[in-house]
């Protein structure tokens, strides 16, 4: 597995460990690890800290520009609809996905963000189907649902 997906996937278990959904990401260019996000919802209470969007929102401020041209994104889930749309509107023409999202993924499984228009801005997509990440996934819901099977 490539180490820039490593490097997102650290990111997602150190969401785990803080209890928020395990997703991490990163945005490479060239060659290098401008930014870094992981799911942050429950501690931020807010329902736009998603991995994909901290990582984003960190390399578009140490490059200077919101335009990230030229950069790949390295994320262990299938970014949603809203990280997608993100994704397109910041340039980034690559994105390297580690476990499949059926319900809400936004690059090819629920739907496809590259649809909609601007159809100029395509999003290249490689899918790794990542078993580390997927464990990881279910672990966090499996874990979630019994703490509230405790709770009733």
């Amino acid at each position: 597995m490539c180490e820039f997906y490593q490097e997102a996937l650290a990111e997602a278990k150190a969401a785990y460990a803080g209890h928020e959904v395990p997703v991490g990401a990163v945005v490479v260019w060239q060659g290098q690890i401008i930014g870094r996000g992981q799911n942050s919802m429950e501690r931020r209470q807010d329902p736009s800290a998603h991995a994909e969007v901290l990582a984003i929102q960190e390399a578009a401020k140490n490059r200077g520009s919101w335009r990230l041209t030229g950069c790949t994104l390295y994320v262990t889930l299938e970014p949603c609809l809203m990280c997608a749309a993100l994704i397109r509107k910041s340039r980034i023409g690559k994105v390297v996905i580690g476990a499949i999202e059926p319900h809400e993924g936004a690059l090819g499984s629920a739907l496809t963000v590259n649809d909609l228009p601007p159809r100029s801005q395509h999003v290249e997509t490689t899918w790794l189907y990542d078993p580390a990440s997927e464990a990881l996934l279910k672990q966090f819901f499996k874990e979630l649902r019994a703490s509230h099977d405790h709770d009733l």
